[in-house]
């Protein structure tokens, strides 16, 4: 008898919960999922939507033990750093959306895996990189709103590098840290804009490399239960798990 194929998720928020729901649609094919939330509420809310079986556990371990086939963190920065190592021990694939943390911990297991989020184009880019990037840089316009900011005028809340814009906005920039895991050792210069005039969480990424240069623009609606993450990043990783239940 084939073992059941379950799928862990850390975290239940706006993430977690579009990723249920696709589960519950079929467009993903699993048996159960798992659900594994520091606010236990909010993982029984979300199961009490849904109509296939799900299973809530109080702690990592508990999850581990579950023995999922895939693993998506969805839930923070801090998660990602706290679990990690045990994680990594139980040789599960794992996807990473608090791409953030990576930056300082590193990807090296052929098991972490990062969707891109809230952009396309990794493929091009990580070409790129082996050809060698002269100059990289993203450009991000967002709703004041996402930003937690209230100005009436377009407003450059930060401008620097990568790894520094997903420290100070470990929510609203894994986009800079999924592209600065993409192209390492090269630096990603980042330039963060609250903009009013917009709706739509907007990324700009330009690349000048060996053979030519490369301008590439999304514009993605934020996600309804959280203005700080685009829809397309739930559904990117979607797809990654999708890819991985189905190798």
């Amino acid at each position: 008898m084939a073992k059941p194929k379950r799928v862990g998720l850390i975290g239940a928020g706006a993430i977690g919960t579009v990723l249920a729901e696709a589960i519950q649609r079929e467009l993903v094919t699993c048996d159960e999922l798992v659900i594994y939330d520091t606010d236990l509420q909010r993982a029984q809310t979300l199961k009490n939507k849904l109509q296939f079986p799900v299973k809530i556990v109080n702690n990592i371990d508990a999850l581990l033990d579950q023995k999922p086939k895939v693993i998506i963190e969805a839930a923070s920065q801090q998660a990602v750093t706290e679990y990690f190592n045990k994680l990594l021990a139980a040789d599960i694939d794992l996807i990473i959306m608090s791409t953030g943390a990576l930056l300082n911990i590193g990807t090296g297991s052929p098991k972490v895996h990062f969707p891109p989020g809230a952009i396309g184009g990794l493929d091009a880019i990580s070409s790129a990189t082996l050809a060698g990037i002269d100059e990289i840089t993203l450009t991000t316009h967002k709703p004041p709103k996402a930003l937690c900011k209230n100005n009436t005028e377009e407003l450059t809340i930060y401008e620097g590098y990568a790894k520094e814009a997903a420290q100070k906005f470990p929510k609203e920039m894994n986009v800079a840290a999924t592209i600065a895991l993409t192209v390492k050792p090269t630096k990603v210069k980042v330039k963060v804009v609250s903009d009013p005039k917009i709706q739509r969480n907007t990324h700009q990424i330009n690349i000048k490399w060996h053979y030519g240069e490369m301008n590439l623009q999304f514009a993605n609606d934020p996600h309804p239960d959280n203005p700080h993450t685009s829809a397309l990043a739930a559904w990117s990783a979607i797809n990654l798990l999708k890819t991985l239940l189905e190798a």
